[in-house]
């Protein structure tokens, strides 16, 4: 991997690291609802503009309806399950749940997509299970039913995300394709139309007052804009360049920020959960991403 790649994957880290702690700004003051459905409006909007400035062509080759559902998969569900958990857990809770997402991908493709279980990936799971339990037992947060429920909705989220990379390879990938770039749009308009008529049902319910607020409004540009939309730009980049196992590795990447982002920005408690809980993770995690030789021989330096 080259110094300028290594510098892209920390940086993607970091911005997606960052998200959690604009959710975690965001849902507690505005909503669950319109939390989701700005972040999604506006990467939406973001990635538009990128496409009419790169002119590129509005070629999605027959796959226009799959691409919507895919975001309602991808974006729409786990966007506003982190901005539920976010009315009851800190940043860094949401950074190291969402290091679960391979591991929900190893069971789904196990489950239902015919993917061989190794022994290395059955210890993952396994051990990444152990790391949840630990985090969530002895964390800084209180046991009880709040941590339960953002537990769960961070866990629906990464299903969510685990279950889309299957469904992305089986309907676009393996299908002839289509351009990123118009697949990232498309996602996120197809979370934007699925999650517009709940927002628009939360409306009447919402305090308008906290919309004054300048600073929430920075938070949902830099969720949307930077954390969605050009995130998702610089992530299929790396794929295109380094390859996606490589790519893959951002995840262990992403529970450190957060933390940090979480007690340098908003002040939360530091626990020893957090390393005890994120090194299981991350063993796990390496179990699971852990390429074979062959597999290694034909990933791009």
């Amino acid at each position: 991997m080259k110094p300028t790649d290594l510098i892209r994957l920390v940086a993607l880290a970091a911005i997606w690291g960052g998200s959690f702690l604009f959710v975690r700004m965001l849902a507690p003051q505005v909503g669950t609802l319109p939390t989701a459905f700005g972040r999604v409006a506006l990467a939406g909007l973001g990635l538009l503009a990128v496409i009419l400035l790169m002119r590129v062509e509005w070629d999605f080759r027959g796959k226009l309806g799959k691409s919507l559902l895919l975001g309602v998969i991808s974006a729409g569900i786990p966007f506003a399950m982190y901005a539920v958990a976010a009315q009851h857990l800190p940043a860094g809770y949401l950074a190291i749940f969402n290091a679960t997402v391979p591991l929900m991908g190893v069971a789904i493709g196990a489950a239902f997509f015919g993917e061989p279980l190794t022994v290395n990936k059955s210890a993952g799971v396994l051990i990444g299970l152990a790391g949840v339990a630990l985090l969530t037992r002895t964390g800084p947060v209180a046991f009880g039913q709040e941590l339960l429920l953002g537990a769960g909705a961070c866990l629906v989220a990464t299903t969510c995300y685990g279950l889309a990379s299957f469904l992305t390879r089986r309907w676009i990938t393996e299908q002839g394709g289509m351009d990123n770039r118009l697949l990232a749009f498309t996602s996120q308009l197809g979370a934007s139309l699925s999650l517009l008529p709940l927002f628009l049902w939360s409306l009447p319910q919402q305090d308008l007052g906290h919309w004054q607020e300048p600073r929430l409004w920075l938070a949902l540009a830099g969720l949307g804009l930077i954390c969605t939309a050009y995130a998702f730009i610089l992530y299929f980049r790396l794929i295109a360049d380094i390859g996606p196992i490589k790519s893959m590795s951002v995840t262990f990447l992403i529970p450190p920020f957060g933390v940090f982002w979480g007690v340098l920005l908003l002040g939360e408690p530091l626990s020893w959960a957090y390393l005890q809980g994120g090194v299981l993770i991350g063993l796990a995690l390496w179990l699971v991403l852990r390429p074979s030789r062959a597999k290694e021989s034909r990933e791009p330096c």
